[in-house]
């Protein structure tokens, strides 16, 4: 096993058959100690939240699976807090994807001239480039296609995919009357054919979930929703 990349909630390990391991961390991202899936710099450490954080991970990979979605997932260690995955390339340095159901986050700090707070959004799906040093900027269709990162047909299918995984995540914690807010997606390219498929982890770390509209932190969603 060989070190290839070091994360801010997960470490990457290259496995000799080609695939990798995901070692999953206690690591949650946030600012000033209060946990945000929206921030770029590690907040805090929170004990367990990386074996919480990859049993809903399992989850929904496995219900993906089933429902024929393409992600890079094999299996998963509980006890190891490991996850092994299919080799895939990200888009350019990275993108990460956000499928929002609410009006709350740094989307209401942008748009809050014209948005309340908490107002309902019809799944608007949002791409953000991983570029820490300028703040994660958005970027639209237009200009992914133009600097190269991904193609117009590439992002259709990219849109796509994020709006039917947020739907199935939403459906699920619905059955738990818990209320999706908006969620954080990472997708890449797999295979000869360049598949586009859900990478890295689905998990409280990477969402805002809500019930009886008060907001469930990531370790306490674990508990309620599994």
């Amino acid at each position: 096993m060989k070190l290839k990349y070091t994360g801010k909630t997960k470490d990457v390990y290259a496995l000799e058959d080609g695939n990798y391991l995901l070692q999953f961390k206690d690591d949650v991202t946030g600012t000033n100690g209060v946990f945000d899936p929206g921030a770029n710099e590690v907040g805090l450490t929170v004990e367990g939240a990386g074996r919480a954080g990859l049993r809903v991970t399992k989850f929904f990979f496995e219900t993906l699976k089933e429902k024929g979605i393409p992600t890079h997932y094999i299996d998963a260690d509980i006890d190891k807090k490991t996850m092994t995955v299919k080799p895939a390339e990200v888009f350019g340095e990275g993108l990460e994807v956000i499928c929002r159901y609410r009006a709350v986050g740094s989307f209401l700090r942008r748009y809050g001239m014209y948005a309340k707070e908490g107002q309902p959004l019809d799944a608007f799906v949002e791409v953000t480039l991983k570029d820490d040093e300028r703040g994660d900027p958005p970027i639209s269709e237009d200009a992914l296609a133009m600097l190269g990162i991904l193609s117009k047909d590439e992002y259709r299918v990219l849109k796509e995919l994020t709006q039917q995984i947020g739907n199935v995540v939403k459906e699920e914690l619905a059955k738990k009357e818990i209320e999706l807010y908006d969620i954080k997606f990472e997708f890449g390219r797999t295979g000869a054919d360049n598949q586009i498929v859900l990478i890295d982890e689905i998990s409280g770390g990477n969402m805002r979930a809500y019930q009886n509209d008060a907001y469930i932190e990531p370790l306490e969603l674990e508990k309620r929703f599994l």
